[in-house]
């Protein structure tokens, strides 16, 4: 009776021993065939070969079977992964786009090189460091632009009606961009606060941002606004979380494969307000610590969560030191909430045939229960206690966007204005507006309607195969009915292209913090998270279990 036991461990043992031994054989066998391979490759190929980019070409697609998020950073890359983690970088503090054949400065952040020496949006490069840009590829522009803080750049810019190239030298600067881009006071009593990203001190950002409203008035709610925010540190959003909730409260756990990324993350510090009504913002780009704080909140009941299902990553990555200074930013753990879901929506586990990844489906989707008893699910985001689209954009105004005329006319208009009213105050004359009608019909605009891009498609299709002809005059007449009327459009959709130029205008100004403040009162989002603070019983009500699923809750129970 007692060696039966005994028995068993020494044969459970043995099978671990030959599972080891088989896996490290795999190892060996598998770097062995690489090795010969890439020296065979090299000796041998017809052509001259660069044995670094076949490596980083093989790695590459090695990690691409694996998830998105599971990446080799070269030692080139590394300012990049400093600036996701610390929001820092070196550089002149500025954006830049394409347009035609050169790069455009897009925005200026307040109070760096660029904007102390007098650069605005919209002044085009034409050279950096006496090399033309012409054609350049924009992410080679903007690596030439950053550098090591305190060495210089030289760049030679065109301005809109300005006859002479300027040249600037600019000393670069250690740049750091805000995770708080704007917070402020946007109805009676009612705070808001944009939260960009989770960098280092993002938590700080928030918490000196939260106090500040309430110095400047008597809150009785506040608007988290996490759209489009991709995350980032994991600290950070328990420590933002922390702001609304007591200390010593889970926020999140993580399990992985190895013991050692087993962890549970609890708030450490004293909360700052655990009572004020609380709407946590999010869209389908809010993803990883966004969707920690959002789901926390929303699990804890502190928050009603409005907006749109959130992107659903809930993978943990951890950098891992690799030869050469190079990096390994690898997934080693999926993360939980308080109610003990996993928000990931994509399953890279288990790919189909033709190796792409499918959302977890319904049947694997499960119930959980927040502190309240109210029903949440896994699988898939976070979905919103409040379910509000934003306004889309009509055809002419998101072509206008795209076109970059919207972005000219700015750079014009701020060339001939050299102020405006504060961006809440500021709007767009019936006299400016003309003349942005003036300005896009010199610049020949046009356009496609949605259902004219359809007809177009039908048209080829029919002339391929040969059904054209037959039909060319009852085609002929639907494109005249269909046909887009551009003035008319201007008209129509006269409230939105408004709200675009404002928001651009005023970043002319304000920078970027002058476009968001530009941008809440016309965005129907914000407005809804405002109406429910205003509104106490709505707010309640969200924040309690919805009676008729209880009832079917407890009739599946019976």
């Amino acid at each position: 009776m007692i060696l039966v036991p005994g028995l068993v461990v020494v044969i459970i043992s043995f099978a671990f021993l030959g599972f080891q031994t088989s896996r490290e054989f795999k190892y060996t066998k598998s770097l062995d065939i690489f090795f010969t391979l890439f020296r065979e490759l090299n000796l041998y190929y017809v052509d001259e070969t660069d044995p670094e980019d076949l490596v980083y070409t093989a790695i590459d697609h090695m990690l691409e079977s694996l998830d998105p998020y599971t990446t080799f950073i070269p030692e080139s890359d590394l300012d990049e992964l400093n600036l996701m983690t610390t929001g820092k970088y070196g550089g002149i503090g500025s954006l830049v786009r394409k347009n035609g054949e050169y790069a455009v400065i897009s925005e200026i952040y307040r109070g760096f090189p660029a904007d102390e020496a007098g650069i605005r949006p919209g002044d085009i490069i034409l050279e950096v460091n006496g090399q033309s840009i012409r054609n350049m590829p924009l992410e080679k522009v903007s690596d030439m632009l950053k550098g090591l803080p305190n060495t210089s750049v030289e760049i030679l810019f065109t301005r809109p009606e300005t006859e002479k190239p300027f040249r600037k030298i600019l000393k670069r600067q250690v740049i750091h961009i805000p995770s708080v881009p704007y917070a402020g006071i946007i109805d009676e009593g009612i705070g808001y606060i944009r939260l960009s990203n989770f960098t280092r001190n993002s938590a700080s950002e928030v918490k000196n941002a939260f106090l500040s409203l309430k110095k400047q008035a008597d809150l009785r709610g506040l608007v988290l606004d996490l759209r489009s925010n991709p995350g980032g540190l994991l600290m950070e959003a328990v420590d933002i979380s922390n702001i609304f909730v007591e200390r010593g409260q889970e926020i999140v756990s993580t399990r992985g494969k190895v013991e050692q990324w087993d962890h549970t993350y609890r708030t450490r510090f004293t909360p700052v307000d655990t009572e004020i009504p609380l709407t946590i913002l999010v869209n389908r780009s809010s993803a990883s610590a966004s969707e920690i704080v959002a789901g926390a909140l929303q699990d804890l009941d502190r928050a009603v969560v409005v907006g749109q299902r959130t992107f659903g990553k809930g993978l943990v990555q951890t950098t891992r030191p690799l030869s050469y200074n190079a990096q390994l930013k690898v997934t080693t753990a999926k993360y939980y909430i308080p109610s003990g879901r996993c928000i990931q929506a994509l399953d890279y586990s288990h790919r189909n045939e033709d190796g792409s990844v499918g959302h977890i489906p319904d049947s694997l989707i499960s119930e959980y229960q927040t502190r309240n008893g109210r029903t949440v699910y896994d699988g898939g985001g976070i979905r919103p206690d409040a379910e509000v689209e934003p306004f889309p954009l009509s055809r002419i105004a998101s072509h206008l966007y795209v076109q970059n005329l919207i972005f000219d006319f700015a750079t014009l208009y701020a060339l001939h204005h050299p102020d405006i009213p504060e961006p809440r105050q500021f709007s767009i004359s019936d006299s400016t507006y003309r003349a942005f009608g003036r300005f896009i019909e010199d610049r020949n605009f046009d356009y496609l309607s949605e259902t004219e891009e359809t007809l177009k498609t039908l048209i080829s299709h029919a002339k391929r195969e040969k059904y054209y002809e037959p039909a060319a005059e009852e085609i002929a007449r639907l494109q005249k009915i269909i046909s887009h009327n551009k003035e008319q459009d201007l008209i129509t959709f006269r409230e939105e292209i408004e709200n675009l130029l404002e928001e651009e205008i005023a970043k002319r100004y304000y920078y970027q913090e002058g476009s968001f403040a530009a941008s809440l009162d016309h965005d129907n989002q914000i407005q809804a998270a405002v109406q429910i603070l205003n509104d106490r019983a709505q707010y309640a009500s969200l924040l309690q279990p919805d009676p008729h699923r209880e009832i079917q809750t407890a009739s599946r129970q019976k």
